[in-house]
């Protein structure tokens, strides 16, 4: 009796059964691969806010401001950008560190209502600051750029929101103006604020927090808030499960195939 069609059926069989465990594999691998990437990646995007530090001055200091800056997007560079400076407890003076390829211009206007002040009335104060990139100049894709401002004299009140405004290459804007509440917890797009006499928000203070007093010059960055851990801590832990899942699944239909396929020889 000629077994040569069943061997061939056999090698055909077997062939499949390879075929459809390393299909298994490859999607397995996929999945698993996709998961970690996001599990490592949640942690960055959490934290990839723009923040300035120091984030607490003492009344009448004239701090060194540090807006820390990170381009989020993947396909468009950071080309511009704004800070508003507060007008109802206007300050001072501004002044900047220049950058090499950025022009920068303080905005000076007269006050809608002048404030009253030991020094007599301000009828005008610096409103905004403007950082412009140079053709070719940019802040690329997982780049940061560090713009310094000093300040002063900082006001005698709560604290001072420093609204940003980040443009990008293709022309889209991020507005960096939304106001942490009290809770502590993080808005997606939280303005650097400055808190002078009120106590940071729960979820926005730190050990790096630096009081900045009349001779403070050093720069330090915020650091990323528990809130927008937790949230990293969750995704990627969420990451990792799927990952695990996916190693299972891929097991499991590896090791049932060959029996299945002994069954039908």
């Amino acid at each position: 009796m000629n077994s040569t069609p069943a061997r061939t059926h056999a090698r055909i069989r077997t062939a499949r059964t390879r075929t459809a465990r390393t299909r298994t594999w490859g999607i397995a691998g996929a999945a698993s691969i996709a998961a970690i990437a996001l599990a490592l990646a949640s942690p960055l995007a959490a934290s990839a806010h723009v923040t300035v530090g120091p984030n607490q001055a003492a009344p009448g200091s004239y701090p060194t401001l540090t807006f820390k800056v990170p381009t989020e997007s993947a396909s468009a560079s950071t080309v511009k950008l704004e800070v508003d400076l507060p007008t109802s407890t206007p300050l001072g003076s501004v002044a900047y560190q220049p950058i090499a390829g950025w022009s920068t211009q303080v905005v000076t206007e007269k006050l809608a209502t002048p404030i009253k002040t030991d020094d007599g009335t301000v009828t005008e104060a610096p409103v905004k600051v403007i950082w412009t990139a140079a053709s070719g100049v940019q802040v690329a894709p997982g780049q940061f750029q560090q713009f310094v401002i000093s300040a002063g004299a900082i006001p005698d009140t709560g604290s001072i929101v420093l609204p940003v405004h980040q443009y990008y290459s293709d022309g889209t804007v991020v507005n960096w103006d939304q106001k942490t509440p009290a809770s502590g917890a993080e808005p997606e797009h939280p303005a650097p604020t400055v808190y002078i006499n009120d106590a940071p928000p729960a979820a926005d203070g730190s050990a790096s927090s630096v009081l900045a007093t009349s001779g403070a010059t050093s720069p330090s960055s915020a650091a990323a808030s528990p809130g927008a851990a937790a949230v990293a801590i969750g995704l990627g832990i969420g990451g990792l499960a799927l990952g695990a899942i996916a190693l299972v699944v891929a097991v499991f239909a590896a090791t049932r195939r060959p029996r299945t396929a002994q069954k039908e020889q």
